[in-house]
């Protein structure tokens, strides 16, 4: 088994999509913390992966309490010793068009996806830097990628993870901690009233759970976002495009309407290895630019 004698956190475990997720790295071999907000709905779950023949324990708490978190935490190396994969999957929607959202909504939705994430992402953080070893995956979604009418605090919040998974990928690569995304599609309480009958039958939360193994084995990748639902995989990307040197000046606004198919075309498009590489460039382009006219 791949995950044989590794030990995994799965937030929001206690039905749906992070059930499979929890059921899915136990039959990996992965020891498995089953987290949710009721006790019972935890216990459940880990009773499934016990009778299964896999070692699970069940803990209640929010994402959101830093308290509890840190409580699972301690629980978690009381018994195992160690913490090798955080699934961070817990998660609400309050979906509303902007215009009809209420502030606390959005502040709820992005408390518990975002802030839930960060949570439990700072509470395993120095357990896997010192042993050497981590795999964190973050679940983000197409509403935050691409946008979906009615998840303006959804989609902010699961795109506000793909940017905590990018820095912590870059500050957790020399510990060996990993970092990916996971943007799935799947019929769950979540999406029940989303999606219609017909497409919810083919979306089984069990067909996206396989995507985890590439993301948190021993040779997983890092800031890797991938989209999973149906039995089908894909791969998403945050891209830069070459662009074009425009300089200054009062018409720069126009020359860069004027230029605004060159400044769009994907051809040669990169994905930056960090984010300050946008700035290396640009400044790159000036002095190429500069050097031009000099010569």
């Amino acid at each position: 088994m791949t995950l044989a004698e590794r030990v995994a956190i799965v937030t929001g475990a206690g039905g749906g999509l992070g059930r499979q997720h929890a059921l899915y790295l136990a039959r990996q071999g992965a020891r498995v913390v089953v987290n949710d907000l009721g006790q019972d709905a935890a216990d459940a779950v880990a009773a499934e992966i016990v009778a299964a023949g896999g070692q699970a324990i069940a803990i209640a708490g929010s994402v959101t309490d830093e308290a509890a978190v840190q409580a699972m935490v301690e629980r978690t190396l009381a018994a195992w010793g160690r913490i090798d994969i955080l699934i961070n999957n817990a998660g609400i929607l309050r979906d509303k068009s902007f215009a009809k959202m209420s502030l606390d909504d959005f502040r709820l939705v992005v408390e518990v996806h975002l802030m839930g994430a960060a949570v439990c992402s700072k509470a395993v953080w120095e357990t896997m830097r010192g042993q050497g070893y981590g795999r964190i995956v973050m679940t983000t979604s197409s509403s935050g990628l691409y946008g979906n009418f009615g998840q303006a605090n959804y989609g902010a919040a699961k795109m506000a993870l793909v940017g905590l998974m990018q820095t912590l990928a870059i500050e957790g690569e020399k510990y060996g901690v990993r970092v990916n995304c996971l943007a799935p599609t799947a019929a769950t309480q979540m999406t029940a009233g989303v999606l219609s009958e017909e497409s919810l039958n083919q979306l089984d939360p069990a067909l996206v759970s396989p995507a985890l193994l590439a993301l948190v084995a021993e040779d997983a990748p890092t800031r890797a976002i991938v989209c999973a639902g149906a039995g089908h995989f894909a791969r998403a990307y945050v891209t830069l495009t070459p662009g074009t040197w425009i300089g200054g000046g009062p018409d720069a606004g126009e020359r860069v309407q004027a230029a605004w198919a060159t400044i769009s075309d994907p051809a040669g498009s990169v994905v930056p290895d960090y984010g300050f590489m946008q700035a290396e460039r640009e400044v790159a382009s000036a002095e190429a630019h500069a050097g031009a006219i000099a010569g």
